[in-house]
């Protein structure tokens, strides 16, 4: 464990692919109109902060909509290359709203993510369930 209780960053293997978080903000997700005390470009520039810093454990993406608006905001955890071989899946989560969530997730992700890592039980509360046919639009 590194200080205050946070999970060291997993080290990634050569070639492999790495933690990914997909933060979707398309039409409700990172919306003001729709979620006026959040604060979204802090949200995406915290989570963009620790990906820098992770060396290279941690990447994070932005989608335009992953379709799940009822639930919004919504960030998706993909697994690493790692993770996925054992047995790990994306992790759909939703109201990811504030910095408790924001905190909790990059914990998460930091700690190995889906597969290497167990989801803390404040994140399977907002776990939901993806959409059958995402319409994933990558920006960055």
């Amino acid at each position: 464990m590194a200080d205050a209780g946070r999970p060291e960053p997993v080290t990634l293997r050569p070639g492999g692919r790495p933690c990914t978080v997909v933060v979707c903000r398309g039409c409700c997700c990172g919306s003001v109109r729709k979620h006026t005390g959040t604060d979204h470009d802090g949200q995406l520039a915290r989570l963009r902060a620790a990906a820098e810093k992770s060396g290279g454990a941690l990447v994070v993406r932005t989608a335009d909509c992953l379709d799940a608006c009822l639930q919004s905001n919504v960030i998706v955890v993909q697994p690493s290359s790692h993770g996925r071989t054992r047995g790990g899946r994306p992790v759909w989560l939703g109201w990811a709203l504030d910095d408790d969530s924001i905190a909790l997730i990059l914990g998460y992700a930091l700690a190995g993510g889906p597969g290497l890592a167990e989801l803390p039980a404040a994140l399977d509360l907002q776990r939901i369930t993806p959409p059958r046919t995402p319409a994933i639009t990558r920006r960055s």
